[in-house]
């Protein structure tokens, strides 16, 4: 999909499966083809671990009989009319969907904004083994840093096409390249292990090889001899934009549509209610130039940009889908993502920077912790219930002082998203740009 003929070649196949879909009984259909494209390349110890390059173009032909659907999937080279004709025949023993549906046609995307989302650049395998080995070499000049884990460089390309027998036909494509080293410090049960990587939808605006092997290592050895820490309840912990991220991450699932239909969230019923502080304000907008999460339309080929998710901590709305949104009784908010189905999902999600470094905001905890990885997944999406092993920094007199390990952090996100204070530290080439974020009260399990 590097060419304007190959797109529409794809989007070619994607018009002719929804003929046949038609022709074999469907009363409507849309067509998807998702196209892969990558190469990676892997080190360790300078030594290179393998190379690996695939591509491939994967098919999927949704089709509605009645209220009754059915979608399969396919590789290139399928037989096009039997896969119509498998579809049809698993729908109409299919039980029936009151919520399964296209988008409305009126909702459906009729133009959409240039994203650069494309870069051509296609690094040769040696160039991306140089790149790991780069990397690795830098990390490995760090003082105390003992071992490598590995290193690795990568490219690749996800282009989708899609049709609908409603009138709809487009299609983009995005690329992506990533550095990545892994390593270790100290020896025997004391070793720490620590990363770093970098990636961008542009090649040139990957931060150097050698810059993300210099960070891996510098992490890892700060992490070298790390104490415990007694228990303590009603602590200040201060999630490092690493782990942030995640953190946020558990707000955009729980209103997510399909959770709150589902009734598992901890915010279903929280509409128009404050769920978290004031100065939280998270957008959604899938218009960024060069944007991770980017796309000039959804999985339904629906487009809307940037949508406000909350509001100085007010719940605006909910990711949807068409047919959670009719569930809802809502109409589709252009947030439909293609799998195995189609469910709602983010983009790029920004959240509001707060009024102070991040320097600042360590200092103004005082006595604290500073989490830099997270273990596990204790998070309960029904209840909110929060419990996460982690291991970082002790803050003492509002400073980093020295690595912690083996312990628990807990609460409960309903909380949590109340007793925030933001930094100002976004770093907008991430899907989530979420900066470091504090959080008062929490409970932490140690000696």
């Amino acid at each position: 999909m590097s060419t304007t003929k190959q797109s529409e070649g794809l989007l070619a196949t994607a018009e002719r499966l929804i003929g046949r879909a038609r022709e074999a009984g469907a009363d409507q259909a849309d067509a998807l083809v998702v196209r892969r494209r990558s190469r990676s390349a892997s080190v360790r110890n300078g030594a290179v671990e393998n190379t690996e390059s695939s591509e491939s173009d994967d098919f999927s032909l949704r089709v509605f009989v009645g209220q009754k659907v059915a979608t399969v999937h396919a590789g290139q080279g399928a037989d096009e009319a039997a896969l119509a004709e498998r579809a049809v025949a698993m729908a109409r023993v299919s039980p029936e969907d009151p919520h399964a549906c296209l988008a409305d046609a009126e909702r459906l995307a009729e133009k959409w904004p240039e994203l650069d989302l494309f870069d051509a650049t296609e690094p040769s395998a040696d160039s991306l083994i140089e790149a790991a080995r780069t990397a690795e070499a830098a990390a490995l000049q760090v003082k105390d840093v003992s071992s490598s884990i590995g290193a690795g460089a990568g490219a690749g390309l996800f282009g989708m096409v899609l049709a609908t027998s409603h009138g709809f036909a487009g299609s983009f494509e995005r690329s992506g390249f990533s550095h990545s080293v892994s390593v270790i410090a100290g020896e025997g049960v004391k070793m720490e292990r620590d990363y770093d990587y970098d990636s961008r939808v542009f090649y040139a605006d990957l931060d150097d090889p050698a810059a993300v092997g210099r960070s891996a290592g510098e992490r890892v050895v700060s992490r070298v001899n790390p104490r415990k820490v007694k228990t303590r309840s009603d602590l200040n912990v201060v999630f490092d934009p690493r782990v942030s991220r995640g953190l946020i991450g558990h707000l955009v699932s729980a209103i997510n549509g399909a959770a709150v239909a589902r009734k598992t969230s901890f915010l279903k019923d929280m509409m128009g209610k404050q769920v978290a502080i004031d100065g939280l304000t998270l957008v959604d907008d899938p218009f960024i130039r060069r944007g991770p999460g980017s796309r000039p339309f959804d999985g339904e080929g629906v487009s809307i940009g940037a949508l406000t998710m909350v509001e100085n901590g007010v719940l605006q709305q909910w990711y949807l889908t068409t047919g959670v949104a009719r569930e809802l009784g809502l109409e589709t908010n252009g947030r439909a993502s293609r799998g195995g189905g189609v469910s709602p999902s983010s983009t790029n999600v920004i959240v509001s920077p707060g009024a102070q470094s991040r320097e600042e905001l360590i200092a103004s905890v005082g006595t604290g912790f500073y989490v830099t990885e997270l273990i596990g997944q204790g998070v309960n999406p029904v209840t909110g219930e929060y419990s996460r092993g982690a291991s970082g920094f002790w803050i003492e007199n509002g400073e980093l002082s020295f690595p912690v390990s083996e312990v628990t952090i807990a609460s409960n996100l309903k909380d949590m998203f109340k007793r925030m204070t933001l930094a100002n530290d976004i770093e907008t080439k991430y899907a989530v740009a979420a900066p470091t974020i504090a959080v008062e009260g929490m409970t932490l399990a140690g000696d």
